[in-house]
């Protein structure tokens, strides 16, 4: 069975510390349909460091106001996300914090699987290169190039630091990605290649 849709994950953390905790996680599908939920902390999940405060701005009080239980929203990422590709830009840290959300719901940590974006990123230049027919070579070359200017534009660009939006911003580069590939091709073709 083919696996579903490119989804684009992102989490924000407590802290980055041995027993940080997810504290809120967003997705954005291929298609552009998106969810964010803020994270309740879980039993047991008490690491916070005020330093990760500063960066993703989400007070722990917030979290205790506003968020979803743990749980619940580890049941709403598996129905939600279950046979999609998910990629993530830092997918060692957004695994970790999958994980630790996933066991908060009782659930199978491992029920679903996180890839890097940079491999959605080159499977979606592939696809549309090897659609158009080039030759493998040609295919090799223009992709590189596209990959090496996507590769220097994730660089470039400034995290939110809040998941909806990095998850977004994750989903940009592969439509430019895409966009880029598609117009590689359109190029050739109107040049009689």
């Amino acid at each position: 069975m083919p696996e579903g849709m490119a989804v684009f994950l992102d989490f924000e953390a407590s802290s980055l510390g041995r027993k940080g905790f997810p504290i809120e996680v967003a997705w954005v599908f291929e298609t552009g349909e998106e969810e964010a939920h803020l994270i309740r902390p879980a039993e047991g999940w008490t690491e916070w460091a005020a330093s990760a405060e500063a960066v993703h701005r989400i007070p722990r009080d917030l979290l205790d106001r506003e968020g979803k239980p743990a749980a619940e929203v580890a049941r709403r990422a598996l129905e939600a996300l279950s046979c999609h590709r998910l990629y993530a830009s830092a997918p060692s840290w957004d695994g970790q914090w999958l994980s630790r959300l996933l066991r908060a719901g009782g659930l199978p940590r491992h029920a679903v699987r996180l890839r890097d974006t940079e491999e959605a990123r080159a499977e979606a230049v592939a696809a549309v290169l090897e659609a158009a027919g080039l030759p493998p070579e040609e295919r090799r070359r223009l992709g590189n190039g596209i990959l090496e200017d996507a590769g220097r534009l994730a660089k470039d660009a400034q995290p939110a630091h809040r998941a909806l939006g990095d998850a977004r911003r994750e989903r940009d580069l592969w439509l430019h990605v895409r966009r880029q590939a598609e117009e590689a091709v359109s190029r050739r073709n109107s040049a009689g290649m």
